[in-house]
């Protein structure tokens, strides 16, 4: 159908009434009159509908003519905070420490956010859920981020929200007491095993079990905690989880060296912060944080020499930190300089890594984890 626009259908209308109105016309020209009036009456009700949403239940092929929403950015800094959804029970990812405050590598994620579109990393609430709780959470819109170690499948992506940059490459595996004496997750015929509910988990290891022919006794429990306690109170033969998680969880256990984790990596498990679906704009904003604390990494740009490379020839590192050149950030609504602040108040990927999965912490190797430079996976869009 013709977009003309409403003030042209207008004066098309006035100008056969015109004519109608003239005595020297003659009946055939009278009755194209008629009808192109009719037809322009008729465009006119369309866009009337159109403008006011009511064209129908079932929509229209044609886009809205009015947009009055709001974007996320715009009510993010109205109330002047980040509301982040993520967890408080696996170290490395998301815990407390010592003094109370929320920590983790998810929770740096969504500093990072934070420090990008306010200026400041701690203006953030974290909002705790459960596994169970990833879909309908990211669903409501209620929450501006999701980043609690969540795989991206294509269902989540196509129902839950969108998946901006995959920070982290995981796979599945299975945590066992040494006292079993198993070397292989292909022994566990006949093993009861504790998993959380409504996760990729429990999907992953129902499919490994069914695929090698073993046989399963499933413990599903809807919250982490209690799989981890479960599997400590010797309900379960073992437990299942990614591997990430399964040496954060290890570590909390009372004797951790009496447990090993099985070799066998049984899924591919990208981990990525989600944002809700309906907002390029903010999900764009998101992707970039992400890409930029990559590359910050990569131009060897980390929180304790930002002033200094600022200062230096470095053209990447410079078009990075906003002293010249851009790559969108005019267009994302953010400032110039946004990523000092990132990086200032956040470190880059490599500094998020060492401080939550490092030596200090869990001590989680990077290998699939480390950046492309160095033979790993991690790798981002060009800020260009």
């Amino acid at each position: 159908m013709p977009r003309l626009s409403l003030a042209t259908t207008l004066l098309s209308l006035g100008l056969i009434i015109v004519l109608a109105c003239n005595a020297s016309a003659s009946q055939t020209e009278l009755d194209n009159a008629e009808a192109t009036a009719s037809a322009a009456l008729t465009r006119i009700a369309e866009l009337e509908s159109l403008i006011s949403g009511s064209n129908g239940a079932g929509g229209s092929d044609s886009p809205a003519l009015i947009d009055t929403g709001e974007s996320r950015l715009k009510d993010v800094r109205d109330r002047d905070e980040v509301i982040c959804a993520s967890r408080n029970n696996v170290p490395g990812f998301g815990s407390l420490d010592e003094s109370g405050r929320n920590v983790g590598f998810d929770i740096d994620l969504c500093r990072a956010v934070a420090a990008a579109v306010l200026g400041d990393a701690d203006k953030v609430k974290i909002q705790y859920i459960t596994a169970a709780e990833h879909g309908p959470t990211i669903q409501s819109g209620d929450v501006d981020l999701l980043a609690r170690t969540v795989t991206l499948t294509t269902s989540r992506e196509a129902s839950w929200g969108n998946g901006t940059l995959t920070m982290f490459y995981d796979g599945q595996g299975f945590l066992v007491p040494k006292s079993l004496g198993l070397t292989s997750a292909y022994e566990l015929d006949e093993a009861a095993v504790c998993v959380a509910s409504g996760t990729t988990t429990e999907q992953n290891m129902a499919d490994f079990f069914r695929q090698n022919d073993l046989r399963l006794e499933a413990h599903t429990y809807e919250d982490l905690d209690v799989v981890r306690d479960s599997y400590a109170e010797g309900l379960c033969d073992a437990m299942t989880n990614d591997h990430s998680s399964l040496a954060a969880l290890r570590a909390t256990l009372t004797n951790p060296d009496d447990h090993v984790i099985l070799p066998e990596f049984i899924s591919e498990e990208p981990l990525t912060p989600i944002v809700p679906h309906g907002d390029e704009q903010w999900f764009d904003i998101v992707k970039t944080v992400m890409s930029g604390l990559i590359y910050a990494e990569a131009y060897g740009i980390d929180s304790s020499n930002l002033d200094q490379i600022a200062n230096s020839d470095d053209t990447k590192a410079k078009r990075l930190l906003g002293i010249e050149g851009q790559f969108g950030q005019e267009t994302l609504g953010l400032s110039q300089t946004f990523m000092q602040d990132v990086v200032r108040q956040v470190g880059n990927y490599g500094e998020v890594y060492q401080r939550n999965l490092g030596p200090d912490s869990i001590n989680l190797p990077r290998v699939r984890n480390r950046l492309w430079l160095n033979g790993g996976q991690i790798y981002g869009p060009p800020l260009r």
